[in-house]
């Protein structure tokens, strides 16, 4: 048994997901191949998709909230024989082909972009496969309406009301928590953790990071936090891939003892078990991550749209907090490191969340889907 992993690259927040889902498929022995949906239309279209997104992402935040907005209030422009929705299916018969030939069972999407060419490889060919979208952000984003698949695997069962529509039955909505790497379901303590990454042990430590591609305000909020951060604090800052950011860091605060400035951190887990706080952008795995780890967050409100869902499911919750300035942010990131209790009820507020290794559940789920299909070990009928 084989199964596809389609992914896009809108951001690294959908292929961290398909990641970790094969992650858990490779430790339980199961065939597991990650591919991009978008290469299957055109190689191209997904190179400057990509390069569209990111640039964007770090330099228009603006743009993507209006056209986010926009998507959410015409439903109808993903719908069949829409503009989008045909551009998409252009690789309907590639993808079919690459499901045949590698005998896949399953196929799991982590982007509603792969799921609609999915809904339509199955209209087409009703190949005797189980499908599955996987939400990486606490919401139902755009376009999710218009596809069908086997199952939808949703972050937080008080969510599956906003996935209510007459395509999608209640019981194809299962509540899996959203896929993050094994690594941050274990816990390092954080002295030694601290030890790891050159913190003093009697000095509280807060993790900055904007994404992968290191957005946002950061080299603001650097600045505001090497003003009043206490004597008492550290500060660690991630600047992702985003090695300009990096350099330009370095150069300005690499001299100061209690600022440090990472690149790209393989070691999330751990660098997060040092942390009393966490300043981050609230997108849909960064969160998870901290969440998995019980971690106070302070909210960058960089990009909004679907990552605005997802700062509000952590404020409600009390696990977060955010501010409408730079100063605001900082200011309420000094108050409180130097507020243990405060951090304390934040922490309580994760502790007492209901939590699941979500690629246990999507994996066992999916089985089970075929098991109640009847399909067999082998894709003979395809």
């Amino acid at each position: 048994m084989a199964t596809l992993i389609l992914t896009c690259s809108t951001g690294q927040g959908h292929n961290s997901c398909a990641k970790a889902i094969k992650e858990y498929y490779d430790l339980q022995g199961e065939a597991c191949v990650v591919e991009d949906a978008l290469a299957f239309v055109s190689p191209n279209l997904s190179k400057f998709i990509c390069w569209g997104h990111v640039t964007i992402y770090r330099h228009f935040h603006g743009l993507f909230q209006i056209g986010y907005s926009y998507s959410e209030k015409h439903g109808n422009m993903f719908q069949e024989n829409s503009s989008i929705y045909k551009l998409l299916t252009r690789g309907t018969d590639r993808i079919f082909q690459y499901i045949k030939d590698g005998g896949f069972h399953q196929v799991i999407c982590t982007h509603v972009f792969a799921s609609l060419m999915v809904t339509e490889v199955q209209k087409k060919y009703h190949l005797p496969i189980v499908t599955g979208l996987v939400a990486t952000d606490y919401t139902c984003n755009p376009g999710t309406k218009e596809s069908e698949v086997d199952f939808y695997f949703i972050p937080d069962s008080p969510l599956s009301v906003y996935y209510e529509c007459p395509k999608i039955a209640d019981e194809q909505i299962l509540c899996s928590g959203i896929p993050i790497r094994q690594m941050f379901y274990n816990a390092t303590p954080m002295a030694r953790a601290k030890a790891d990454f050159g913190i003093p042990q009697s000095h509280k430590h807060l993790l900055m990071m904007c994404g992968s591609m290191g957005c946002g305000p950061m080299k603001k909020l650097a600045k505001q936090l090497s003003k009043c951060l206490p004597a008492t604090a550290d500060v660690t800052i991630v600047c992702g891939t985003n090695r300009s950011l990096q350099k330009k860091l370095a150069a300005q605060y690499g001299k100061h003892k209690n600022m440090h400035i990472l690149g790209y951190v393989e070691n999330m887990s751990t660098l997060m078990d040092s942390a009393d706080l966490y300043l981050t952008k609230p997108g849909g795995i960064s969160v998870t991550e901290a969440s998995a780890k019980n971690l106070p967050m302070v909210f960058i409100d960089a990009v909004a749209g679907c990552e605005e869902y997802n700062k509000i499911y952590f404020i409600r919750k009390g696990a977060a907090l955010t501010g409408t300035t730079v100063k605001d942010i900082a200011d309420i990131c000094v108050h409180l490191l130097e507020n243990p209790k405060k951090l304390d009820k934040m922490r309580c507020s994760l502790a007492n969340s209901e939590k699941q290794n979500a690629g246990d559940v999507i994996f066992r789920q999916m089985q089970a889907g075929m098991e109640e299909k009847g399909y067999a070990a082998t894709c003979s009928g395809c």
